[in-house]
């Protein structure tokens, strides 16, 4: 009879001198079998996911009743012995491959690594036929020239599987997945999870950690729900998902945006009653869209052409390839595409950060491409924008109040009660002025970058991706702060996003970007509901 590779009992996870972050939780791990930890952000799920390899972080006090992994009591492993287990028993895949791959080393070596520090280099030939043979088998193509690059020389969806490679290179018994597929593309998210899903059908196990509960419920057999450190629910996937029995479980799921929470407020979403499925919403206030036009884009393209010895031997790349759109006053444009599509292009030329090689730009009825900065800046509060990581935006050194400040229109009577005013607005109060972006929450820091847009009093804003990288609770809040204020201003929004389900909750049109191309544009409905191009329906088939 086969032993489960995890069995974990009332697991406690503290630091000296404050109250454990996690606390009472137990779940196994069979062979062939999908854990899933759900739950907000700092609800203690990358900290339990750690702790399986002795990494919950230095002075961490990790205490059970049973702490099991592979039949073998890990509760006194010293460091040799956790050494021992990473790599060959357990494998990490992070979050973000770009930081989590060296940039100093090839995607061969990093999957060499595990091979020759447990000098497991003998049992499938050499190290680099079975360097190659992982990189096929996570299905990167051409794997004896990829072995050979950097991880900036790789999209998104190839580094996140270069990081799957190098986590199972020791054949691990357990893969362990922190948020594997956040801020990657619906097609690239289905073709991480196949390459997941395939190690659990060949008998691996796998532990992973989410804040889709769209992907947990495609892949899982098995979920806990973490809130506030402690199992709030657990159960067979389809069970806890259909009929959740605590009240934060059906709360994360009511606020899970789709095309049936159009015009309504994610963050009111409650269950009517328990296993009857009918989720009650109030409605946002009405928005108006105007005829008028606040942006009109005709043609654009973008070439980027080689550079230096080699450049008359290589091909040119077509980021965007004649795009033309237009986005009316109090409008929600929604750009879906694959990575590599030419949305980020896009954006930035539309921010006037790059100069497209054709077409034209005009906001506000004035031409904005094509033009000096001197003659861009006057319009330049009139469009703002939204990152999808305002901590790395922000300068770490600026208070709140200065980086609120420094958007605000010159001659503010006073600088101080207008910052506070916008603080109101995004539901946070003077409390934060001295607070530097290090020291809040994700939410928080959302709420400050959509606040510093305000602050210019804008037209337009490009929002890039701005709640990939929240959890599903603090994503709706966003959301419905981002409704409210465009209803109350008449703001005109462009909307990047890889995550359909966003998309169809906060768009009135939608353009699909393929190839520099859009292959595709119209209403939400319409398009969600008859998508006429081959790449949409792909890219939908993947919702």
């Amino acid at each position: 009879m086969s032993l489960p590779l995890v069995d974990i009992d009332n697991l406690s996870i503290g630091f000296a001198g404050s109250e454990p972050l996690v606390r009472g939780v137990s779940f196994s791990i069979w062979p062939g079998q999908c854990v899933a930890l759900v739950g907000e952000s700092g609800s203690g799920k990358s900290l339990t996911a750690r702790s399986l390899l002795g990494l919950a972080g230095d002075g961490a006090q990790v205490r059970a009743e049973r702490f099991e992994l592979a039949g073998r009591d890990a509760r006194q492993y010293g460091e040799a012995d956790w050494r021992d287990l990473r790599g060959t028993f357990a494998g990490l895949v992070m979050q973000d491959a770009l930081v989590s791959l060296d940039p100093l080393r090839t995607i061969g070596q990093e999957a060499a690594e595990v091979i020759l520090e447990h000098q497991l280099q003998g049992r499938h030939g050499t190290v680099r036929q079975r360097v190659e043979r992982l990189l096929e088998e996570v299905g990167i193509p051409d794997p004896a020239r990829r072995a050979r690059q950097y991880a900036h020389e790789l999209s998104g969806g190839l580094r996140q599987r270069a990081l799957i490679a190098a986590a199972i290179a020791g054949d691990p018994r357990l893969i362990i997945a922190d948020e594997p597929t956040t801020a990657l593309d619906a097609t690239v998210q289905k073709q991480v999870i196949a390459v997941l899903g395939e190690r659990v059908r060949a008998g691996a196990g796998l532990l992973l950690i989410s804040h889709d509960l769209a992907l947990v419920a495609q892949i899982a057999d098995w979920v806990c729900v973490l809130h506030q450190g402690n199992v709030v629910d657990a159960g067979p996937v389809a069970q806890v998902l259909r009929n959740p029995a605590h009240r934060y479980t059906r709360q994360l799921l009511a606020a899970t945006p789709s095309a049936a929470s159009r015009g309504q407020r994610l963050s009111s979403a409650r269950f009517l009653a328990a296993g009857n499925g009918l989720i009650l919403r109030d409605s946002h206030a009405e928005r108006q869209v105007a005829d008028e036009e606040v942006l009109r884009v005709e043609g654009i393209s973008k070439r980027y052409r080689p550079r230096g010895w080699f450049a008359a031997k290589t091909a040119g790349f077509t980021a965007l390839d004649q795009v033309s759109f237009s986005v009316r006053k109090g409008e929600v444009l929604g750009i879906v595409g694959e990575s590599g599509s030419g949305k980020s292009t896009c954006a930035n030329i539309l921010l006037g950060l790059l100069e497209p090689d054709e077409g034209q730009v005009h906001l506000l009825g004035q031409r904005w491409s094509g033009i000096d900065e001197a003659r861009r800046r006057p319009l330049r509060r009139q469009m703002q924008y939204i990152p999808q990581d305002p901590l790395s935006s922000f300068d770490p050194r600026y208070s709140v109040q200065r980086l609120v400040a420094e958007n605000l229109a010159p001659g503010v009577d006073n600088p101080r009660q207008a910052v506070i005013e916008l603080l109101q607005q995004v539901g946070l109060n003077a409390d934060f002025l001295e607070r530097r972006p290090r020291s809040l929450s994700g939410g928080q820091r959302q709420r400050i970058a959509i606040a510093r847009a305000l602050a210019a009093k804008p037209a337009l804003i490009i929002c890039d991706e701005p709640v990939s990288a929240l959890d599903v609770y603090v994503q709706a809040q966003v959301l419905d702060l981002l409704a409210e204020l465009q209803a109350r201003h008449q703001l005109s929004l462009v909307f990047i996003s890889h995550d359909l389900g966003v998309v169809q909750h906060v768009s009135d049109r939608v353009l699909v970007f393929h190839q520099g191309r859009v292959v595709e544009h119209g209403d939400v409905e319409s398009l969600f509901a008859n998508p006429e191009h081959a790449y949409t329906r792909e890219l939908l088939s993947a919702l």
